[in-house]
C-alpha cells in the first residue's frame, strides 16, 4: 500500500467511527501505520522540506505542516484496540492492545539503559537515540537522531524532536493528539531543554536554542526578548515560536494593578537573555560526551 493509500484507507475508516472496530481492513490499515510511523516514513508534523509533507502546497507560517491524516490513524488504533495484558521485561501492562511497548534490538542503534525506561508503539526513535531512565516516549512522537532523552523526561504524542537535541532530567514534551489539526510540540535540531522544564501546546523551539533549567512555555506564554526589545506571543493562527539559538531563563515580571501592586507580586516570565554564540556552545560540550 502506497502513503497516498494508506491516508485514504485510514480517513475512511476514521470517518467510519465505532463502525470501523472489528474491521479486519481497518485493523490492517492502522498496523500499516504503525509500522510507518515506526520506521519515520510518516509522520504527524513534518517540516515543509520534507517528502512527507503533501505535493505542490504553499509553505506554511511555522515552516512545519500538520498531517491530520495520521493523528486520525493514531486515534484509530485505540478506538480498535480491546485492553489486553502486555508482557514487558518481567513486567506486565494492561493497555490496548494496538499500543504494545517496543522492544528494540542491537541492529537498531538506539541505547535504551537499563531502569525502567519505555517506547509505546507507534513511536520513532532514530539510530544513536540515548534513553536514560526512567523516560517515556509516547504514541506518535518523532525523536531524531543523536538525541538524549534523559532520566524522567517525557516525549508526549506525537511530540517532534530534531536531531542531536538534550532533554535534560525530568524535561517534559507535551504532547497533543485532539483536535487533529492542532500542531504538535516542536523541537527542532540541537535544541538543549534543561532539567525540570516544560514545553506544551503546540511550542515551536527553533534549532540551536537553549531553554535553562525550570523554563516553561505554553500557548499563553509570553517570551520577553532583551536582545531585541520585543516580546513574542503565541496568536490565534500561530503558536509560540522561541527564535533559532535563543537562550532563555526563567524570570518575573512585576504586577503593576490592584492588589498584585499593592503586595508585590510577580508573575512568572520566560525571558531571552542572549542568542548562541561559541561561548555557549563551549558550555555545552559535555553533551557530546555523555553520548
Amino acid at each position: 500500500m502506497t502513503i497516498t493509500q494508506l491516508q485514504e484507507a485510514i480517513e475512511h475508516y476514521f470517518a467510519a467511527g465505532p463502525a470501523a472496530v472489528g474491521d479486519a481492513a481497518a485493523m490492517d490499515a492502522f498496523i500499516q501505520l504503525r509500522s510507518a510511523i515506526e520506521r519515520g516514513e510518516v509522520r504527524a508534523a513534518s517540516p515543509d522540506a520534507s517528502p512527507a509533507t503533501a505535493a505542490a502546497v504553499p509553505a506554511s507560517s511555522t515552516g512545519w505542516r500538520v498531517n491530520a491524516w495520521v493523528k486520525q490513524g493514531i486515534l484509530l488504533g485505540f478506538r480498535l484496540g480491546a485492553l489486553a495484558e502486555l508482557p514487558g521485561a518481567g513486567l506486565s501492562f494492561v493497555d490496548k492492545q494496538t499500543y504494545p511497548v517496543r522492544h528494540f534490538g542491537v541492529g537498531d542503534g538506539v541505547r535504551v539503559v537499563p531502569g525502567g525506561s519505555s517506547v509505546r508503539a507507534g513511536a520513532y526513535v532514530a539510530r544513536g537515540v540515548v534513553c536514560m531512565p526512567p523516560m517515556y516516549i509516547n504514541a506518535g512522537a518523532y525523536v531524531d537522531e543523536g538525541t538524549m532523552v534523559d532520566s524522567h523526561a517525557l516525549v508526549g504524542s506525537c511530540a517532534q524532536i530534531g536531531k542531536r537535541v538534550h532533554l535534560s532530567a525530568a524535561a517534559q514534551i507535551g504532547g497533543v493528539l485532539e483536535p487533529v489539526n492542532a500542531s504538535p510540540v516542536i523541537i527542532e535540531d540541537d535544541v538543549l531543554i534543561g532539567g525540570n522544564s516544560g514545553v506544551y501546546e503546540g511550542t515551536i523551539v527553533r534549532r540551536g536554542a537553549v531553554l535553562a533549567a525550570g523554563t516553561i512555555l505554553t500557548r499563553g506564554t509570553p517570551v520577553f526578548d532583551l536582545v531585541n526589545g520585543s516580546i513574542l506571543r503565541a496568536t490565534a493562527e500561530r503558536p509560540l515560536i522561541v527564535p533559532e539559538n535563543a537562550v532563555v531563563v526563567p524570570g518575573s515580571r512585576a504586577v503593576t494593578k490592584g492588589k498584585g501592586a499593592e503586595w508585590g507580586l510577580s508573575l512568572y516570565a520566560p525571558v531571552i537573555v542572549k542568542y548562541r554564540d561559541e561561548k555557549t556552545d563551549l558550555s555545552t560540550t559535555l553533551e557530546d560526551l555523555l553520548r
